[in-house]
């Protein structure tokens, strides 16, 4: 009788996600798969930090809205945490906005939601192996900011935003009072103060019913249509 082959290794993948149901669907298609396996599941920064800690996995996949917390600082604190470790952002916010600043955070690739289904084991193997997965459009555009210079004449002044400045401003175009997003992103109230002054100052916005009203346009305008979960 011929001796029995090993197995090939199993990846193993830490997923960070707000969405339950959407966490379980996902779940569920990276688990068909023979070589991936989800070891870990959060739905806050904080929790995705701990389930990392525990369960040592070979990739972690960070939506970038979260219960608590947000995924582009999650991914920074993964790189100053665990680095070399590869992290894979999932998010339903235009990849023309978020794309690039989590590929400069430290993630190795970026996929949208309403895609994920299709592509996300193919995104998942593709950053396994060292490479970068992003669109094609997501590609150019980084190529032609190293070409053109990051001071190119029109650029959308939101870009000027820094990166926790664009989640307080996302989070106030999705209704949350100060306080709530203090609550949310762990920080005072005096801080998102500042940085609500800060966003106003970068967006020529007079008052904070300005600021909201520009919160609310932008919102609509860079936030897709929420995909169906997958089957499960």
């Amino acid at each position: 009788m011929a001796a029995e082959t090993k197995t090939d290794r199993v990846n193993r993948i830490v997923l960070v996600e707000d969405h339950p149901i959407f966490r379980l669907g996902m779940s569920t298609l990276i688990n068909e798969e023979t070589d991936l396996e989800v070891c870990g599941q959060a739905e806050t920064a904080a929790g995705g930090l701990s389930a990392i800690g525990k369960h040592v996995p070979d990739l972690a996949i960070v939506d970038i809205s979260l219960l608590e917390g947000d995924g582009i600082e999650l991914v920074k604190e993964i790189g100053r945490h665990y680095p070399g470790l590869p992290v894979l952002v999932l998010s339903m916010h235009d990849e023309s906005l978020y794309a690039e600043r989590a590929l400069m955070a430290g993630a190795r690739g970026y996929i949208m939601k309403e895609e994920a289904m299709g592509s996300v084991v193919e995104a998942i193997r593709q950053v396994l192996t060292g490479k970068i997965y992003a669109s094609e459009d997501v590609r150019e555009a980084m190529l032609s900011r190293m070409v053109d210079g990051f001071a190119s004449a029109g650029r959308s002044p939101v870009d000027r935003l820094t990166d926790r400045e664009l989640e307080v401003f996302r989070l106030i175009g999705e209704g949350l009072t100060s306080r709530q997003i203090a609550e949310k992103l762990a920080l005072s109230i005096k801080t998102i103060g500042t940085y609500r002054e800060r966003i106003k100052e970068k967006l020529d916005l007079k008052n904070a019913s300005e600021l909201v009203r520009c919160a609310v346009h932008f919102l609509g305008s860079h936030v897709g249509n929420f995909p169906t979960p997958p089957p499960v």
